[in-house]
């Protein structure tokens, strides 16, 4: 794919589910950015200005588009990554609101820590909730009566789905809660479990989506009454007196501003749109590649003596560590050879180190940009140590 030619020869890039390579052309997005109408969005009224806010309202509506929301229902906010959006939203929920606030075992540390201080911000109990092998959840083993639930529908280490999103959903509105999406893994390569779902808001990563950092939020309108704004600047207000002010927000037309105090990425934004223009434009072999990039590597990985498996099927994340060989070891190992993957708990630290009992693992998160080549020498190398 000649999106990626900057790759040098023998580089193996497979640390995606960190932080995906860009294409070219959202590259040069950027740039155009800086070199051709920087200016400061929603504040000027001059040619460059309005060139930026036509860029930045295009990339809203591509958001939306993506992921099958309606604009009648939803508003995309940024921020400055999925942790952050995480945090923005709880920090900001009505005390007295809700009676409890429920995670997974199998989080990130962004909702598995934020809904640890915000349990105890707001005074209410906090439940962490079992997650089978193939990443659903037991509706029936848990009340979710008034409860705020933040849950993954992707797993950061070995890309379970919440296959019974929909279920999910269902049975927290039905019992009056509110359910918050971190979507950080599954944006790139799983975003079908999310598409159409009308949970109270997403959140994630665009740099995990092909596009610059940035943070993503998509959020339901009526979340809007559950919240008080309680981080606020410039460019969220319509006009302010000495001891009071006038949101933008409560017009639907800036809702967005509501998450959105001072300068904002501009250029980043931008980027976002063209990777979202990219990533819809791709071919069927395009995901082809990367299905049988994913799988060819999780059965060498399975069939290997001694390599302990994370994973119960094929992904294009995958974790695993190898028996008497310290994983960070093995990490430095291939980098040596010009593999670059991520050692460690991937910010997992509960369910993997405390629930499993594992030791530090080795993560591979393969991308659109890798090629048949790179597994093969992946697989070549790994023989070769090991």
């Amino acid at each position: 794919m000649n999106d990626f030619d900057y790759l040098g020869e023998g580089e193996v890039y497979l640390d995606s589910a960190c932080q995906s390579l860009r294409p070219r052309c959202v590259i040069k997005a950027v740039e155009d950015y800086y070199t051709k109408h920087n200016s400061c969005g929603e504040r000027v009224k001059y040619e460059w200005g309005m060139i930026t806010d036509e860029k930045v309202e295009a990339t809203r509506e591509k958001v939306l588009k993506f992921l099958k929301l309606s604009a009648r229902k939803y508003t995309v906010s940024f921020t400055l990554n999925t942790t952050y959006g995480i945090n923005l939203i709880l920090s900001q929920i009505c005390p007295g609101r809700f009676s409890k606030i429920m995670t997974s075992e199998i989080e990130h540390n962004s909702p598995f820590l934020s809904t640890m201080a915000n349990s105890k911000r707001l005074g209410i109990p906090r439940e962490v909730m079992k997650r089978n092998d193939n990443g659903t959840i037991d509706i029936s083993a848990y009340d979710f009566a008034d409860a705020v639930v933040v849950i993954n529908c992707a797993a950061n280490f070995d890309g379970r789905k919440l296959l019974n999103i929909k279920e999910v959903v269902k049975a927290v509105h039905k019992a009056g809660g509110i359910i918050i999406i971190d979507a950080a893994q599954a944006m790139a390569h799983s975003v079908d479990v999310l598409r159409g779902v009308e949970v109270d808001a997403i959140c994630f990563s665009a740099h995990k989506l092909y596009a610059p950092s940035l943070g993503v939020m998509v959020w339901r309108d009526e979340l809007a009454k559950d919240l008080e704004v309680g981080f606020i600047g410039g460019g969220m207000v319509d006009d302010v007196l000495k001891d009071s002010y006038k949101l933008s927000a409560e017009g639907k037309e800036h809702r967005y501003t509501r998450f959105e105090s001072g300068l904002q990425a501009w250029g980043e934004i931008i980027g976002l749109g063209t990777a979202l223009d990219w990533i819809s434009g791709l071919k069927k072999s395009d995901w082809k590649n990367l299905e049988n990039n994913a799988k060819e590597l999780y059965e060498f990985l399975a069939n290997s003596e001694k390599v302990h498996l994370v994973n119960k099927e094929p992904n294009p994340t995958i974790s695993f560590y190898v028996e008497g060989v310290d994983s960070h070891l093995l990490g430095s190992a291939l980098s040596r050879e010009g593999i670059m993957a991520r050692t460690g708990y991937f910010c997992a630290h509960y369910y993997l180190d405390h629930v499993l009992g594992l030791p530090p693992l080795v993560r591979f998160s393969l991308g659109l940009h890798n090629r048949p080549e790179d597994i093969k020498k992946v697989k070549k190398v790994l023989e070769k140590i090991i």
